[in-house]
């Protein structure tokens, strides 16, 4: 289908001679690129310290069962129920988290969840048994409910929906970025086991805690809620957003639109939550236990596992991009996440299958990569339902209730590795996860969203 592109006008109270503001394709793309040039950066720094301080447990594991007392033998369940409970905190706070965050601005309650998260992070450095790891993992969770929906949120009161697949996978990059640098980073940390008295892992904890409190006061002071409370937008500009915004919310109205209660209630909403859950399951059920499985393939010192464990990062990071750019252009979210999460589903399967270390490797990469280029796409797909006090909750319903596939995943990991003594049989049920998602996506109603500037 052809798009024939023209300038788009609103009406604008500050532009007296015409009534109207009149921006370009080209203008619009411009002002586009200028917003994420100021917003973006600083959300994918704090994400990239929330995902490292999320997944670092996967490198503390490698050294935790003497610390925890427990046999390694049977140490998988228990650290996929740890590593799985921060998904438990999150859960039961991220809704009202969103909510709350609506109330007060992005800028002050994003700062308050990063400084207190930091905070938390850093006590896990004084865990000594089981009960403590389950407790402060749990507290992380509390802690960091919020973050993520909170930004995907605030990308919604800047962003019309034909720009958020890109502007969602350029954030949630941060994430695979956090595996690149933080794998390496982590695993060199861990050899530095007995400096200073203490142990690897307290390092990591500590290390890796102390930029999320830093991070947190930054944003406090540099985050702007609102297209309309920043001094670098013309008030053209501040109105041409605007006016875009309320216009596709009204077009889309009629398709697709709920208030607050009706999105609790919707079985949209909640299928999004399911599919959104079982993307976790793979996801985390992966991230949480790549360098165990690393460690299984190749008989190398931490920090070379921290190396080995940045190459799926490194792959699913240009990947995703492109598939949520690819996303934007065509305007298409269901095929693009359903042939993401096949692939990813393949990946799984052959890696469970493959003995040769370097093979299973390139399909875990594959899988890792199918996995994150759902991200975007995915994001936008469920903001395009959503809007207003419904959007506030409704995302955080979908992210609080998908990430318990962050418990399910480690979890199910640990048991089923605890039971045959490998992670092959655990990768098949992450690969199943994942062509499940595929096929779910694939029976919600076909929505293509077309940029205001085009018909």
């Amino acid at each position: 289908m052809n798009y024939h592109c023209k300038p788009v006008i609103f009406p604008s109270s500050d532009s007296p001679q015409s009534g109207q503001v009149i921006l370009t394709p080209e203008q619009s793309r411009h002002l586009f690129t200028k917003i994420t040039w100021r917003l973006i950066p600083l959300l994918f720094i704090s994400y990239i310290i929330a995902y490292i301080d999320r997944i670092n447990i996967g490198f503390a594991k490698l050294q935790l069962p003497e610390v925890l007392g427990v046999d390694p033998n049977v140490f998988g369940s228990i650290y996929g129920l740890g590593a799985g409970l921060f998904f438990i905190g999150y859960f039961l706070f991220e809704v009202p988290s969103n909510l709350i965050m609506q109330r007060v601005g992005t800028r002050l309650w994003i700062a308050r969840i990063m400084i207190v998260w930091g905070l938390v992070a850093m006590t896990m450095m004084f865990i000594s048994s089981k009960t403590g790891f389950y407790l402060v993992r749990f507290l992380l969770g509390v802690a960091e409910a919020g973050f993520y929906p909170g930004v995907i949120l605030f990308l919604t009161y800047w962003y019309p929906a034909k720009e958020r697949a890109r502007t969602v996978a350029l954030f949630a990059s941060g994430a695979v970025l956090a595996g690149i640098l933080g794998s390496p980073l982590s695993g060199a940390i861990l050899d530095l086991h007995g400096k200073g008295g203490l142990a690897g892992w307290q390092w990591l904890f500590l290390l890796e805690g102390i930029p999320a409190v830093v991070m947190g006061l930054v944003v406090l002071f540099a985050l702007p809620d609102r297209p309309s409370k920043v001094r670098w937008l013309s008030a053209d500009e501040k109105t041409w957003i605007q006016s875009r915004l309320d216009e596709e919310a009204a077009r889309l109205k009629g398709q697709a639109h709920f208030r607050l209660s009706e999105a609790f209630s919707s079985g949209r909403v909640w299928l999004l939550c399911l599919i959104y859950f079982l993307l976790n399951v793979g996801g985390y059920g992966f991230e949480m236990w790549l360098p165990t499985i690393i460690k299984e393939f190749y008989e190398i010192n931490f920090t070379m596992v921290g190396l080995i464990n940045a190459i799926p990062y490194i792959a699913a990071m240009i990947v995703m991009l492109l598939a949520g750019n690819h996303s934007d252009r065509t305007g298409e979210r269901r095929w693009h996440i359903a042939v993401a999460a096949a692939s990813s589903a393949l990946g799984f399967v052959l890696s469970a299958y493959l003995h040769n270390p370097y093979l299973a490797m390139a399909a875990l990469t594959l899988a890792f990569v199918g996995l994150k280029s759902t991200m975007g796409p995915f994001w936008a797909l469920g903001t395009t339902f959503l809007s207003g006090t419904a959007a506030a909750g409704g995302i955080a319903l979908i992210n609080s209730v998908g990430n318990l596939g962050g418990f399910a995943g480690p979890m199910l990991v640990g048991i089923i590795t605890d039971r045959t003594g490998s992670t092959s049989a655990s990768l098949l049920v992450l690969g199943s996860a994942l062509m499940l998602m595929g096929l779910l996506v694939l029976t919600i109603h076909r929505i293509i969203v077309h940029s205001g500037d085009c018909h």
